[in-house]
């Protein structure tokens, strides 16, 4: 089997959709198959090309084992919807020089979003005589939509006829949850074309640790109960609701303290809330490397993984839930839907209203007078949850059975 994985972003970014991507393709190289990863030059989330990119429209590269293409892409940190317009659209057709440059595939599972990325999948397949797997993690345009991101009539037609056609066009289609499988279902995909390609975790990387007695110095949060956000400081996020649940409980639960660990849109506006509400209760630890995680996981009591209320997002499975059960920590889900049964039926995290700080809080307040016995068992589940579902060896052991029939005879 060979495989090509189209994308826009990839290592040294971080992120969901950057890690699943380099998660798979070890794992496939691992085995013995053919990988490659065709994506644009590291510029995620800062709108900034590397000195070493600059300058350049093309360049191969070995990323630690992975046969690795990448080309030239216009950045766009913060700027206009058209700006960012612009950046999907420059790698959208650079991805074609790659695309040649590429060895011959069976198969080319191609990201998305950005959305455009699948007008290169597919006539990428066609030029490679390959099947064209559509990997889909967010349904767009619709949740531009309903974020109040794009908002021009014209344009929405547009992208949602490419939308129809990608689907249409695509042999299989690979979704991150089962919300959005059943949604192509509903949009007419027959069942037998559509699976899940969820979000993993490397289970040997992200496993349980001894407290690190040395961070939790740092942090000033000795002798007290740590609830770790860790991830993009995004609108999606709805981190200010955290934030107004900690100064709701600065006074009546002084030992319970919040770690956020990450970047993002929203870090000025946080750090300022934070100082607004004189909340001696909370952390900023600012970015750190996938491989600094675990240490970070070991002084954490729980993980917070929250969202936006929107209907949106009741079919979410946010990446952060899987390195935190991995390493045994549970998590408190502010939110509704998928992930939450998820946490409910295997017992191994607590689930709190999004963007409701007084519900949040009631959440938090439950979690510090947990008992030991009942703590050390949802993180117990939550670890074999991780190890027996969502291992990258288990994930690409379904995939590679769903495309099978790809292999050219």
């Amino acid at each position: 089997m060979k495989v090509i994985y189209l994308c826009q972003h990839f290592p040294p970014e971080t992120g969901a959709p950057q890690i699943r991507v380099y998660e798979v393709s070890k794992e496939l190289i691992r085995r013995g198959l053919q990988a490659e990863v065709l994506t644009a030059f590291p510029h995620h989330p800062k709108g900034v090309i590397p000195d070493e990119y600059k300058g350049m429209f093309y360049k191969f590269e070995n990323w630690d084992g992975i046969p690795v293409h990448r080309s030239w892409i216009y950045p766009s940190p913060k700027g206009s919807f058209w700006k960012r317009l612009a950046s999907y659209f420059s790698f959208t057709f650079s991805a074609f020089y790659s695309i040649f440059k590429a060895r011959p595939t069976d198969v080319i599972i191609c990201n998305s979003p950005p959305l455009f990325l699948g007008i290169t999948g597919y006539l990428g397949a066609k030029i490679k005589r390959a099947k064209f797997v559509f990997n889909v993690a967010d349904i767009w345009p619709e949740s531009a939509v309903e974020l109040g991101i794009l908002k021009n009539k014209n344009f929405i037609r547009m992208a949602e006829w490419l939308e129809m056609f990608l689907y249409r066009k695509s042999w299989k289609i690979a979704t991150a949850t089962e919300g959005i499988r059943q949604y192509m279902i509903n949009k007419g995909k027959k069942p037998e074309d559509v699976f899940l390609l969820p979000n993993g975790v490397n289970t040997d990387t992200f496993k349980p640790m001894p407290k690190d007695s040395g961070l939790l110095k740092e942090i000033g949060a000795e002798g007290k109960k740590v609830f770790m956000y860790a991830g993009t400081f995004g609108y999606a996020q709805g981190l200010d609701s955290v934030l107004e649940a900690a100064a709701l409980l600065k006074e009546t639960d002084p030992d319970a303290h919040f770690l956020f660990v990450g970047d993002g849109q929203e870090r000025d506006k946080l750090h300022k809330m934070k100082d607004d509400l004189k909340l001696d209760n909370v952390t900023f630890y600012g970015s750190v490397p996938v491989s600094e995680m675990p240490r970070l996981f070991s002084a954490a009591d729980y993980s917070i993984v929250s969202l936006r209320n929107i209907d949106l997002f009741k079919g979410a499975r946010p990446s952060k839930i899987f390195p935190a059960i991995s390493c045994g920590v549970p998590v408190l889900y502010c939110g509704v839907g998928e992930s939450a049964a998820i946490l409910e039926e295997y017992n191994c995290g607590k689930i709190a209203p999004p963007e409701n700080p007084e519900g949040i809080a009631a959440a938090i307040r439950e979690l510090m007078r947990v008992d030991e016995a009942k703590y050390t068992k949802m993180s117990e589940n939550g670890r074999k949850l991780a190890v027996d579902q969502y291992s990258w060896i288990s994930i690409v052991d379904d995939l590679l059975e769903q495309i099978k029939g790809a292999a050219k005879k």
